[in-house]
């Protein structure tokens, strides 16, 4: 064992306790990070784990590593419809200085709850809605005045973290999870990486995290620094964007058939997110038969919303920037979300398990639901006409498109008719950028993603809109959209 004394290749955080998470010694050399960032990362492993079901084969004695705490919470029948409120901590009470000297944390005392999530089951357990509650929204603690939402944690613990979310939506809160962010890590290492995609350039001098707009894999500890920064237009709220994305793309990893049947990804998985669980007394004594209701859970299954903001840029009487919810929108949200009605609107309500499928080529097109801003595009000039390919890439991309690479040639310069190929399962995106070139032929063929072989003919791009999708408020709007829901299988990113 090494002593305190010695070098290690890495950053080892916490034991038993903490999660024995270990860092790239290249990643722990980047910058300064945050804990209070870091925390918002955690709650996403446990969120992956509580939406897709993927801890319905877990043994009776992994369970032991999870923790217990008294939330105050009423717990509903094992077959009920209930809410679960998922919070991530920024505690650094329980490292040592010699860890909080290696990630660079500061040596504050207390805790706050960094990130809070309501996971809401439906009454047969067949969908799962996940509403981000923004970590700054300016709201009534319960015997402590007005105050932003994560001091409540910080004031009286579990309980009163609880019986604020409760008094703010309306919902009674059947169970309470609470996270150590410390693990997340380990997660997505145990998963294989995460794929995410950015429509927007990053450049976080903290974390020296720097990526343009595109697809990327990412490891553990990039993943992490994906999910933590707030260095876009938007701060937190496009932060909480990134955290549902990297939520979704992980859910499809932990429901996947090569994570569910490979004995050590699936174990890796489990002990990854289990040491890091403090749940309320009674899930503690159900987490198993919680979790065995929700295996048949896919990612069209699962939703995830914001609470709707009248002002994102208010400031409060105490001179702190804080945001302020659109108390009639939120109203109607938490009051669909209590009737037990599905978020995603008519075209989602039908499971696709019992939905007939829909070719790409069909006369009666199905509505389109991948935004164009998570579709990478290969563009091929397929004619003889200089620049046609590198005018429909800029094209493409002015459409919200993510065209990373130049455009190239192919290898015969005799394509007539535009024509959009993609890879076996990525009909979806297809359709998408079809819509966005009029006329163009739509096929599948041994292809990475999606391409575009510019023809002759119909090769001119408009924009196109996604039903499930709400436009982005600008940096200068105080307000954001009403509700606006998406799948987990909306927020993949696809190749």
């Amino acid at each position: 064992m090494r002593g305190d004394h010695e070098e290690d290749s890495g950053v080892r955080v916490g034991g038993d306790g903490i999660g024995g998470v270990r860092l790239a010694a290249r990643r722990a050399k980047r910058g300064r990070t945050s804990l209070r960032s870091l925390i918002v990362s955690g709650s996403l492993s446990t969120a992956v784990l509580l939406g897709s079901g993927a801890l319905w084969a877990i043994p009776n004695y992994a369970i032991s590593q999870v923790k217990s705490v008294d939330a105050g919470t009423e717990a509903s029948a094992p077959q009920g419809a209930m809410n679960i409120l998922l919070v991530g901590l920024d505690k650094r009470d329980d490292l040592s200085r010699r860890q909080q000297n290696q990630l660079h944390l500061g040596r504050e005392e207390g805790q706050r709850t960094d990130t809070m999530m309501v996971i809401h089951l439906s009454e047969d357990h067949t969908k799962v809605t996940v509403v981000s509650l923004p970590r700054d929204s300016w709201t009534e603690i319960p015997g402590y005045g007005t105050h932003k939402i994560n001091a409540a944690y910080q004031y009286g613990g579990a309980k009163l973290a609880v019986r604020t979310v409760q008094e703010a939506t309306g919902l009674k809160i059947n169970h309470y999870v609470e996270v150590n962010i410390l693990g997340f890590i380990d997660v997505v290492e145990s998963l294989g990486g995460v794929t995410v995609c950015t429509p927007v350039p990053i450049n976080d001098p903290k974390t020296k995290l720097d990526l343009q707009p595109g697809t990327y894999d990412l490891n553990g500890a990039d993943a992490l620094a994906y999910a933590r920064t707030r260095a876009t237009a938007r701060s937190d709220l496009d932060r909480i964007d990134r955290q549902q994305q990297v939520i979704s793309a992980l859910m499809q990893k932990a429901l996947s058939g090569g994570t569910l049947t490979n004995p050590a990804k699936l174990t890796g998985l489990v002990n990854s997110a289990l040491k890091t669980l403090t749940v309320d007394d009674a899930l503690k004594k159900d987490v198993l038969g919680l979790v065995g209701q929700l295996k048949d859970v896919s990612t069209d299954d699962v939703s995830f919303a914001t609470v709707p903001l009248s002002d994102v840029n208010f400031t409060t009487p105490t001179k702190e920037s804080a945001v302020l919810w659109d108390k009639k929108a939120a109203h109607e949200l938490f009051q669909r979300i209590d009737s037990d009605q599905p978020l995603t609107g008519p075209t989602a309500t039908a499971s696709p398990k019992s939905s007939p499928k829909v070719s790409p080529s069909a006369s009666a097109s199905p509505a389109l639901t991948v935004p164009p801003r998570r579709i990478s595009v290969r563009v091929l000039n397929g004619t003889l006409i200089t620049g046609l390919g590198a005018r429909t890439k800029t094209a493409l991309v002015e459409a919200g498109f993510m065209v990373p690479a130049p455009a190239g040639d192919t290898a015969k310069r005799d394509t007539t008719t535009t024509v959009v190929r993609y890879a076996k399962g990525r009909e979806d995106s297809a359709r998408t950028v079809a819509a966005a070139i009029p006329g163009s032929e739509l096929r599948e063929a041994n292809v990475q993603g999606v391409e575009v072989i510019v023809g002759q003919t119909h090769n001119t791009v408009k924009k196109v809109k996604v039903a499930a999708e709400q436009p982005t408020a600008t940096p200068s709007e105080t307000a954001t959209p009403a509700t606006s829901a998406k799948t987990a299988t909306e927020n993949i990113c696809k190749k």
